[in-house]
């Protein structure tokens, strides 16, 4: 399992410097089902905005 997640995502609450993910879960889905062919086909469900 990867032990850092990056993400360039500045106002997500989760965002930390060097562009960690801090979210203690991440949830990534597919737009097609179980499966995805490409990294477009899916999202991250864990990203929330900033206030």
């Amino acid at each position: 399992m990867a032990q850092d997640v990056l993400c360039e995502v500045h106002n997500c609450i989760y965002w930390s410097n060097g562009n960690k993910c801090s979210a203690d879960t991440i949830y990534v889905v597919s737009h097609k089902g179980k499966q995805a062919s490409s990294t477009e086909e899916t999202d991250c469900k864990t990203f929330r905005p900033e206030a």
